[in-house]
């Protein structure tokens, strides 16, 4: 087979593409409200997913912090595009602070907003908690999480405390959350890509190597996870805006380990991984949940069991981790070439010998 040219290879991409928005566009018209918010979901988590595999995979910091960036990225772009009316209606117990009050911004610039909020909190929490290593990093950036979601639930007259934000507006339509996905995933490549990526990977690696080499390890690390950061708070934002209601309850450790788990699952160090990972655990969780009611299978009925649907999906991770323990896509990335390349002839092929 003739070995895919790039001038072949960009034409791919953008036929390729361009099918991409046609399926957007008929999804947009033609799929059912529940089809439509799983797919968007699917965009949101494309977007998380390459935040986390930024910090964990391209730079090899291990944060499980990614719930409080999240949060604070759902808060500000709420806050921000809600009416005067509808603060009002929230906050009824405690009356919303007078400067918050009918401050108010369109959802573009309001998400860009609240991703630039989660990234000064992310390069403030960085500076002092990224001089740690493995699993005292872990632990710093989960007790960061716990500790944003306990401010969020006792801050009444800003966040509304524990009865969170109702009546969201419904901005994260299709268009606007698989752009927001694509923009993630065009800035990863070229970042990956760039010198500033090689250096990365230098860190991951070996950050004693890196440093002797001349790269800047703890500049490389903070602005890798204030990036992160950014597009956390935005995966957050479109996550509220999505849903049309957020509470510090969403934003817990197991939000965080689900993102880490779709990381795993797609390959770590991979960006089409994180796309393919994404779109398949969202589509998966969704396609079980038959599992949870009742279930008649001919010979005999089974009563309702919530829960079976996590136990058949942990089953088939087990299955995937056993038969692909770098993940589906390792820390190699989807290319044309790859889908062009023929399969590999058999030993005596090889050599001749059929």
């Amino acid at each position: 087979m003739t070995p895919m040219t790039p001038r072949r290879a960009r034409l791919a991409s953008l036929a390729a593409a361009a099918a991409a928005a046609a399926f957007l566009l008929v999804a947009d018209r033609w799929f059912d409200a529940f089809t439509l918010r799983v797919l968007n979901l699917c965009g949101i988590y494309v977007v998380l997913a390459l935040s986390l595999n930024l910090v964990n995979g391209f730079t090899g910091l291990f944060s499980l912090g990614h719930a409080g960036f999240m949060a604070v990225g759902a808060y500000t772009c709420a806050l921000l595009t809600m009416s005067p009316e509808q603060k009002e209606v929230n906050f009824f117990l405690e009356p919303i602070a007078p400067w918050l009050a009918h401050l108010s911004l369109p959802f573009v610039p309001a998400l860009v907003a609240a991703g630039a909020v989660a990234a000064l909190l992310g390069f403030l929490v960085g500076a002092p908690v990224l001089r740690l290593k493995d699993d005292y990093l872990a632990i710093a950036t989960l007790g960061f999480a716990e500790i944003i979601r306990v401010v969020l639930t006792n801050t009444q007259s800003i966040t509304n405390g524990a009865l969170g934000l109702k009546g969201l507006p419904p901005h994260a339509t299709t268009w606007v959350v698989w752009s927001c996905a694509a923009l993630c995933a065009v800035f990863m490549v070229f970042l990956v890509r760039s010198s500033y990526g090689r250096a990365l990977k230098a860190v991951r690696d070996d950050e004693i190597a890196a440093g002797a080499m001349g790269v800047d390890v703890f500049r490389v690390k903070i602005a890798s996870f204030t990036a992160s950061s950014f597009m956390a708070g935005v995966g957050g934002a479109l996550l509220g805006h999505l849903l049309t209601t957020i509470d510090p309850k969403m934003f817990t450790f197991m939000l965080t380990f689900n993102i880490l788990l779709v990381v795993v699952l797609g390959g770590v160090g991979s960006i089409t991984g994180s796309i393919v990972g994404a779109i398949a655990v969202t589509i998966l969780m969704e396609a079980l949940r038959f599992l949870d009611g009742p279930l008649d299978l001919g010979v005999v009925a089974i009563d309702a069991h919530p829960g079976l649907r996590m136990v058949v999906f942990s089953l088939l991770l087990m299955v995937v981790v056993l038969f692909r323990q770098r993940g589906l896509m390792g820390n190699r990335e989807l290319s044309w070439s790859m889908l062009a390349r023929p399969a590999r002839p058999a030993a005596g092929e090889k050599h001749g010998l059929a």
